[in-house]
């Protein structure tokens, strides 16, 4: 079976033929298939059913022919082995049982039991590894954006529970961080010893942060996630989510392989203020979808023009596709990547040979 590697070799910053992409959230709510499935079983049901779990995630690779696959999953699934009672409910999002409003709050936490909790995530891993001809991505939420749902208990917009205990109480702010961590530096690595092929960190929600606030309180765990899974050698990708441009320039210990950026950061300015240490990955706004065709072509053009300007480009959307997003459009905006940038990329090629003749 042939395997389209185009996607590791532009995390490692090697050349392609063509730009990789692939979607945040293309495995699921604008899928009609998908819905169906969704009748019958909610997120959870779906992702304890190891073989139903790698049916959805193969999904988008048959129907858009993108270059990787984004394990089905939720970035609150390994939290329910630490000790944290939830549900996903519907229009709402994570609501959490038990919230984190205390120190004896953190300290029941206990540390995750990946074989023993969390087998079906690893079974449908490995199911994944055996059946897919392109490579596997698998995810952990990062420590803050956790710590937001464990503290507010469901999502947040104003993050005043969190803001408060980080503020008010940095000692166990720094425990709960340190237990994250943990968490998530199991977890993934568990991940890539099933059959992974490359992890990213989603921080969805850390750019409701200051710079100064996000390098005093997140921004030393995240290095120490990085740090522990160095030797893995797996392409590592840290998104900081939406409104994070202002982070970009803290990032530069950071022992990962690729940025995500969302759509308020140009690829180049996300370079510069990444210090060119990084390939990175982005960054059409999800909604430029409700546009016409032509619209679509026209922006993710000038995202390509830009991305090849380097070697170390993924095309992605600068945060999760919504559930009103066109299937169709998705694929023809899949086609149009790789053929404007498989020319793009050719003609450049022969202006720089032809410079060095």
């Amino acid at each position: 079976m042939s395997y389209n590697d185009r996607f590791i070799r532009a995390c490692r910053k090697e050349s392609v033929d063509r730009l990789p992409v692939w979607y945040m959230r293309q495995a699921g709510r604008y899928d009609p298939d998908y819905r169906k499935i969704k009748e019958k079983y909610s997120l959870l049901e779906i992702c304890r059913q190891p073989e139903l779990a790698a049916e959805v995630t193969m999904m988008p690779i048959r129907k858009l022919g993108v270059d990787a696959a984004i394990l089905y999953s939720d970035i609150m699934n390994p939290v329910a082995s630490i000790g944290i009672d939830f549900d996903i409910v519907p229009n709402i999002g994570p609501v959490i049982d038990n919230p984190i409003r205390s120190a004896a709050d953190v300290e029941r936490l206990k540390p995750i039991d990946v074989e023993g909790d969390l087998s079906h995530v690893l079974e449908t891993i490995r199911i994944l590894d055996r059946e897919l001809d392109v490579p596997l991505i698998t995810f952990a939420g990062a420590p803050f954006t956790i710590a937001s749902y464990l503290i507010e208990g469901r999502p947040s917009k104003s993050y005043i529970r969190t803001k408060s205990l980080m503020y008010g109480d940095p000692k166990v702010w720094f425990q709960l961080m340190d237990k994250l961590g943990d968490m998530v530096i199991a977890y993934l690595r568990a991940h890539m010893a099933a059959g992974g092929k490359a992890f990213q960190l989603f921080d969805s929600w850390v750019g409701a942060l200051s710079p100064a606030d996000f390098q005093k309180f997140v921004l030393p765990t995240i290095e120490r996630i990085f740090d522990e899974l160095s030797d893995l050698p797996q392409p590592k990708i840290y998104f900081p989510g939406v409104a994070s441009g202002e982070l970009l320039p803290t990032l530069g210990r950071l022992k990962a392989d690729v940025i995500g950026l969302d759509w308020r950061v140009p690829i180049a300015e996300g370079r510069r203020r990444l210090g060119g240490k990084y390939a990175v990955q982005g960054n059409l706004d999800p909604y430029v979808l409700t546009a016409p065709m032509d619209v679509v072509e026209s922006y993710a053009r000038s995202i390509i023009d830009e991305g090849i300007q380097e070697p170390g480009f993924v095309f992605n959307l600068g945060h999760g596709l919504f559930p009103e997003a066109s299937l169709d459009k998705l694929r023809e905006l899949t086609a149009f990547i790789h053929r404007y940038s498989a020319e793009a990329i050719a003609e450049r090629q022969q202006k720089e040979a032809s410079s060095h003749v």
